[in-house]
């Protein structure tokens, strides 16, 4: 190590990329590793947003299409709302969530706390100094502070917390249409409670195409009785005793509801507060600044995951990120990095995945494309289902190359991997159109996209 150190590595946050990059570099014997988590090991992506979220939809989803079946009668389906969430907590413990046990198998070093860069070689965790000939920072992101008058005096939900109450609200407002709002918003409607979410973008969802916030808007409002306002803002908050109270403008009006649950959902942003100035380390407003390499500008610390500036929020995206970076450390080899092909994926029902470009990137990048839509109204899944919401669309280059898919369909993040695949390897809509498809299943309706531009492609030139 040259000079004497506490650790070869130091690796802060214990979440998906942190966790991949310590259990990696641990295979390597001869290194000294240690990991800082200041809540629980594992990060959110266990313990309090992919898992828990994946159980508890899971269990609405379902709640609700079961009540919605005609042959069953929905007022004798009942269900345990503290069951719920005592299950939510059973299958994080069962994954190691807020576990140190993975590590110290690993022979890694666990501490506990906040680290603060005192300079490139040194943090400080409460009273300790550590020092490390490498750090490697793996923070992810948290909550974006919102600016909303009164809300620090009202006790509100967050994502990582709205799934975990254990009594059901009867009104919820939820702050932010986006993919977590969404999701969230789903979960109270379906198992009941009465639900209204704000979005100040013209559409929910605002990452994704217009159609695909309108269509979930209509099937969150026609099927779940859900309340959708959009173009609107939430200008203050106020509680007394159990009810709150929500201002917000919309259409150039201020109006006034009372509700007994708000859930601030508006996005997030990196966690950086790390004292980088005092190591120089460079970070823009989107997070920490980091070459093709992970490396930041203190050519000793790497950055990964959700911290980084520039970076999509994506588990799967942080630990290839993890990987790759540890794959080159243990090697000193230098592989490029390949983000072309993650899936964007919001879990409400039916589900949404996005894969590439979608419309809004090609229209910004002024690329041109050629696009086809099939609704899933027009395969037999959707009629044995019972589920006319949906669409599969396919996003092409001149060549026909396959540059980006949106899909919205039950099992929509299982369909798109076939579009990631095809994106990644460079694959064409004929490839993909040409590839035998079970005909009842839901992606039935990708080889009919593929087929469909075909077509349009065919009908094109002969104009």
């Amino acid at each position: 190590m040259g000079k004497k150190y506490n650790y070869d590595y130091v690796v802060i946050g214990s979440g998906p990329a942190g966790t991949t990059v310590a259990l990696t570099l641990a295979k390597n014997k001869k290194l000294k590793i240690a990991i800082i988590e200041a809540n629980a090991y594992g990060g959110s992506n266990l313990n309090t947003r992919d898992i828990p979220y994946a159980v508890s939809l899971g269990f609405s989803h379902a709640y609700a299409k079961l009540s919605a079946y005609p042959e069953i009668n929905s007022r004798e389906l009942r269900y345990n709302f503290p069951t719920v969430v005592s299950h939510q907590e059973y299958i994080v413990s069962l994954l190691g969530g807020g576990s140190k046990q993975i590590y110290k198998d690993a022979g890694i070093e666990c501490i506990d706390g906040y680290a603060h860069f005192l300079d490139d070689h040194t943090v400080a965790v409460s009273s300790d100094k550590i020092t490390s000939a490498n750090f490697i920072i793996a923070t992810g992101s948290h909550l974006k502070t919102s600016e909303i008058a009164g809300l620090d005096k009202v006790n509100y939900l967050t994502p990582d917390t709205a799934i975990k109450v254990r009594r059901l609200p009867k009104f919820v407002f939820i702050i932010g249409g986006g993919s977590t709002g969404c999701e969230i918003a789903e979960y109270f409607a379906e198992l009941g409670a009465r639900t209204l979410i704000m979005e100040r973008a013209p559409h929910i969802l605002p990452r994704e195409d217009k159609e695909v916030g309108l269509l979930l808007t209509d099937y969150l409002t026609n099927k779940l009785g859900v309340m959708v306002i959009t173009n609107s803002k939430v200008v203050a908050v106020s509680q007394n005793g159990n009810i709150k109270t929500v201002i917000f403008s919309t259409g150039g009006q201020e109006k006034m509801v009372n509700v007994d649950c708000i859930v601030v959902a508006t996005g997030s942003e990196p966690a950086s507060d790390l004292g980088l100035e005092n190591a120089g380390v460079k970070s823009k407003k989107d997070g920490i600044v980091a070459d093709r390499f992970f490396h930041t500008s203190a050519k000793n610390i790497y950055a990964i995951g959700d911290c980084l500036s520039g970076s999509e929020s994506s588990t799967e995206r942080a630990e290839y990120e993890a990987s790759v970076l540890a794959t080159n450390i243990l090697n000193r080899a230098k592989n490029p990095i390949n983000h072309s092909g993650f899936i964007r994926v919001t879990s409400t029902y039916p589900e949404v995945a996005t894969v590439g470009l979608n419309e809004n990137d090609l229209t910004k990048l002024r690329r041109k494309f050629k696009k086809a839509i099939v609704p899933v109204k027009d395969i037999p899944a959707s009629k044995t289902e019972r589920l006319a919401h949906g669409f599969v669309k396919i996003l092409a280059d001149h060549s026909g190359k396959v540059v980006g898919a949106t899909i919205v369909a039950p099992n929509a993040a299982l369909m798109a991997e076939e579009f990631s695949i095809a994106i990644r390897h460079h694959l064409t809509a004929l490839e993909i159109a040409s590839t035998p498809h079970i005909t009842n299943s839901w992606n039935y309706a990708v080889k009919l996209a593929a087929k469909k531009l075909l077509d349009e492609q065919k009908s094109t030139k002969k104009k």
